[in-house]
């Protein structure tokens, strides 16, 4: 059995979806309410932050997909030895690489389940396209687009992509010890990103460019400062590192990760 953390998230609950059509028997788990889970598939609430709390979750499991969460990662990983998990997956950011200071609570979970004698990929994303439903309402409402660095690409991934690389290192062997970073196909600007979902509607979404500052202190209302400051770097002054379109995606799909444009067509009921 397999356990999905963030089952209601944009990766995790694609994951959910593939893991359920191929059969296997997996938990769903979330902080919050379960909605448009597969039929068949359980639903237990908990939460990273209370270690103890996943015990149900994690009853009968052999695998484990997690996110980073809480401040206890040795407390989690514990918890899913006890449980007699023996494989663990975590998405992780590629900040761990490229922005050692801003992304220490993010490397403090890979340290952990290196040290956990269990089997483990970590998969280090960048940007993903869904962090562009966060233009949902301004679109829906004025089909305006706001953000910062409007001509600076980063390669976004799908988190489709990051499902189904998951979903391989789930389930297929030769992935125990690796660790992946996750890209788009080429980079994408915030600009091109909002003309791609107007594109898909079939209306112009005007881009508005924010000052740094502007952006600085919308994010800090749900991100914490050190995360704050490495992600404005990465979007404003991204690194070679962080503009490189990785292969680890066609790597183990055997197939060239989707553009953004495909998603932004996926994702247009966000929008209207």
């Amino acid at each position: 059995m397999i356990t999905v953390t963030g089952a209601t998230g944009n990766v995790g609950r694609e994951l959910v979806r593939i893991l359920a059509e191929g059969g296997e028997a997996v938990t769903a788990v979330s902080r919050g309410e379960a909605r448009e889970l597969p039929v068949g598939v359980p639903h237990v609430r908990a939460d990273l932050t209370d270690p103890g709390s996943l015990r149900p979750a994690l009853d009968g499991a052999d695998a484990l997909f997690l996110l980073v969460a809480g401040d206890d990662p040795r407390g989690v990983v514990d918890a899913a030895r006890a449980a007699g998990v023996r494989r663990v997956v975590l998405v992780s950011s590629l900040g761990v690489a490229t922005r050692p200071d801003a992304y220490r609570h993010h490397a403090a979970f890979e340290t952990a389940l290196r040290r956990s004698g269990l089997d483990w990929t970590v998969l280090r994303c960048g940007g993903l396209n869904s962090n562009a439903f966060a233009w949902a309402g301004s679109i829906r409402a004025d089909r305006v687009a706001a953000a910062p660095f409007g001509d600076v690409g980063l390669p976004m991934v799908d988190p489709a992509d990051v499902a189904e690389v998951a979903t391989a290192a789930l389930l297929q062997p030769g992935h125990a010890g690796a660790v992946y970073e996750l890209t788009g196909p080429a980079p994408t600007t915030p600009r091109e990103r909002a003309a791609a979902i107007g594109a898909a509607l079939g209306e112009p979404v005007r881009f508005v460019e924010q000052t740094r500052e502007e952006a600085r202190q919308q994010m800090l209302a749900f991100m914490p400062e050190p995360v704050v400051e490495g992600t404005l770097a990465i979007l404003g002054e991204p690194l070679r590192a962080e503009r490189r379109v990785s292969p680890d995606v066609e790597r183990v799909l055997g197939r060239a990760p989707r553009p953004f444009a495909e998603w932004a067509s996926r994702s247009t009921a966000a929008f209207r």
